[in-house]
């Protein structure tokens, strides 16, 4: 695939990568950027060796994905955390208002496991369909479901206390 093809299916998927990971964030406008910049470079190093145009789609939000996964492993690692001394320096994000109106949501969907969460978010949010997000998760179809159904109720419980 060359730079320009790449070029447009990346135009036509960057909205829906955006809004999955910016969930799968917990909102963090910041982390979600960087997870799809990350994301989007590996994808454009390997785009040399792809050739199946028809599963871009699939493909990069497999990459995605797997760049999270990478991602929250290495918080866990390091423990970010930030003394309150510290604080003050921190620039807010512009939008703070916009986050806090789905503080819940994204607090209900935090507590899901990130195979839950993925599944979740891949199916409600962006519409795929079971068997798409079976080849982006690299799992079985019945799996996918029973991560769904777990998810699911874990939002029930989560959202109506």
């Amino acid at each position: 695939m060359n730079r320009e093809i790449f070029t447009q299916h990346v135009r036509r998927e960057l909205p829906g990568l955006r809004r999955f990971l910016m969930a799968a964030c917990s909102g963090n406008g910041d982390e979600a950027d960087d997870v799809a910049q990350e994301a989007l470079m590996k994808a454009y190093m390997a785009s040399r060796r792809f050739e199946d145009e028809d599963g871009f789609s699939a493909w990069l939000y497999r990459i995605a994905c797997n760049t999270l996964i990478d991602h929250h492993r290495k918080l866990m690692v390091r423990d970010v955390t930030l003394g309150i001394d510290k604080a003050h320096e921190v620039a807010g994000a512009s939008r703070s208002d916009d986050s806090f109106d789905y503080q819940e949501l994204y607090q209900a969907i935090d507590c899901l496991t990130m195979s839950e969460r993925t599944a979740v978010l891949l199916f409600y949010m962006e519409d795929r369909p079971i068997k798409e997000i079976a080849t982006i998760m690299n799992v079985a179809e019945g799996t996918v479901k029973g991560y769904l159904s777990r998810g699911r109720e874990h939002l029930r419980t989560k959202l109506s206390k």
